[in-house]
């Protein structure tokens, strides 16, 4: 639900409340009717039903009538048609949201967890890492935001040397395709951060594209390799935790295929025991 929308259902709701109490306690006080009655008369009125079982008696009464014709009938309609529009935008949210995790799941599946899997195993401090995405199927939600918290606090300090740069640029290359198709998703509007994880991957990509070898390469140039490594890896796991979390909450067999490929759990097996 939009801000917009909110605060127009909540002013409208409030115009609406507001003109029932007015129609119901100058009814009961003008016609003589009785609480219950004068809010029927309102209702049926403001709802442009007019049973005709009750009607104002006095000058006075019809002119509130009138007045409630006038100011209520617009309000009622106006309500009812903010309340259809919110639903239908929660509707086509909740539809977008699943489309755009199907989009990130396929990100994964082809390309993210074996790109992890080439900077995992550079990191200086993979041991701490592996701790924290230490994933079972006894993961709740204050388990997901505690490591999230953690991989915010994290170094992602990748040794280059330590990764076949050759085997991470064909990977890399060859995915190509497919990232060019995920950044022109028009999903990817609804997640600025997973488009970003994307740009830092294709970012990645061509510098790696226009190195043909680190052997020979300066320290600065080294530094800066490590640089585009360290924000796409950062990303990749903070987007694919947030990911695991979401397949726990909604698709349980594939959540049991990722923790049986967990790039961060060594004795990961397919095979399930």
């Amino acid at each position: 639900m939009s801000r917009t929308n909110k605060t127009r259902l909540f002013i409208y709701l409030a115009i609406f409340i507001l003109v029932m109490l007015i129609g119901t306690f100058g009814f009961s006080l003008i016609e003589k009717l009785s609480l219950i009655d004068a809010a029927y008369f309102t209702m049926v009125t403001i709802a442009t039903v007019g049973y005709g079982d009750i009607s104002p008696a006095t000058a006075t009464g019809k002119g509130l009538a009138i007045f409630l014709i006038f100011a209520g009938v617009g309000t009622f309609v106006s309500l009812l048609a903010n309340a259809t529009e919110i639903f239908i935008e929660r509707r086509d949210n909740q539809i977008r949201l699943q489309k755009l995790q199907m989009v990130i799941g396929l990100f994964f599946s082809e390309a993210g967890t074996e790109l992890m899997r080439f900077f995992v195993a550079a990191d200086c401090h993979r041991e701490e890492l592996e701790q924290v995405l230490n994933l079972d199927d006894n993961w709740n939600a204050r388990s997901y935001q505690t490591a999230l918290k953690k991989l915010d606090r994290h170094l992602y300090k990748v040794e280059v040397e330590k990764i076949d740069i050759d085997k991470l640029r064909a990977f890399i290359g060859e995915q190509s395709q497919l990232l060019v198709r995920l950044i022109e998703s028009p999903y990817m509007l609804e997640h600025e951060s997973f488009t970003d994880l994307l740009i830092a991957v294709m970012h990645l990509k061509e510098e790696l594209q226009h190195r043909k070898g680190i052997e020979v390469l300066p320290e600065s140039d080294n530094d800066h390799l490590c640089g585009d490594i360290r924000r796409a890896y950062s990303q990749l796991v903070f987007q694919w935790l947030l990911y695991v979390q979401h397949l726990q909450k909604n698709y349980p067999f594939l959540f049991s295929l990722t923790l049986r490929t967990n790039p961060f759990d060594r004795g990961a097996s397919i095979v399930v025991r």
